[in-house]
């Protein structure tokens, strides 16, 4: 058995970065991935900054709501029929924009909201600052660990996400990555193409399937690896500081 390769072979990863259905699919998924996070940064920070604050009037009702949203949801069904009622079958938009606010997220960042010092937000509504200069000034430069976290959760989710892709995409054009990368594993194993996937336009050059497969693996998930270190200082602390305290 060899424990070390004899030689080095990059065949797979230039089939792989030849193919122009992997490379239109990785530029879907950076699209859906970045319009994604960010729009869970922003509605997540608009709904929970709000809820962390003491005097906003109807806060039961609010917290109702977002509980609610953590043990029910309307199903596959209801969000086929609202995603083709708003005209986002075959689009981008449907594979981030269902998921764009979550629950748990949510909790998170009202927790770390709390554990500002109020002195700080009083001082400056004392010197006349309004709740956006307060937010935007304030808030959010000392929120950067439960950003940081909130962020990789929601990057991670995207770009690993292909079951969106499945409900609502029609054409291989909008294929994120991820699904791309399910046809592959599933043609590898069954030897066979799927249909509507051209497999030897990727593998023009009969390379085995067992390293078309790995390296097209390497290559989905490096963006990934690379991000996290830049973000894993911020992540445990905001993790801590969201789950604990309240």
């Amino acid at each position: 058995m060899m424990v070390f390769p004899t030689e080095l072979e990059f065949r797979a990863y230039q089939a792989v970065f030849r193919s122009s259905l992997l490379l239109s699919s990785y530029k879907n998924t950076i699209i859906i991935t970045l319009m994604g996070t960010f729009l869970t940064l922003a509605i997540t920070v608009l709904y929970a900054y709000p809820l962390s604050r003491p005097q906003l009037r109807l806060k039961p009702f609010f917290n109702t709501v977002l509980i609610f949203t953590m043990f029910f949801s309307g199903g596959i069904v209801p969000a086929f029929l609202l995603i083709r009622a708003l005209g986002l079958i075959d689009t981008l938009a449907a594979q981030y924009l269902p998921s764009i606010f979550g629950a748990f997220n949510c909790a998170l960042m009202v927790n770390f909201f709390r554990t500002i010092p109020e002195e700080l937000i009083e001082a400056a509504e004392i010197d006349g600052a309004n709740e956006p200069y307060i937010l935007t000034r304030i808030v959010l430069p000392l929120s950067k660990p439960i950003l940081a976290t909130i962020a990789l959760f929601a990057a991670v989710g995207f770009w690993n996400s292909y079951f969106s892709a499945i409900i609502y995409i029609r054409s291989q054009a909008k294929w994120p990555v991820q699904l791309v990368l399910r046809e592959i594993l599933l043609a590898s194993a069954t030897s066979a193409l799927q249909a509507g996937f051209n497999l030897a336009e990727l593998n023009q050059n009969n390379i085995p399937m067992d390293q078309l497969r790995y390296a097209t693996l390497v290559v989905v998930m490096l963006p990934i690896m690379c991000v996290y270190p830049f973000l894993q200082k911020y992540f445990v602390s905001g993790v801590m500081l969201g789950a604990v305290k309240g």
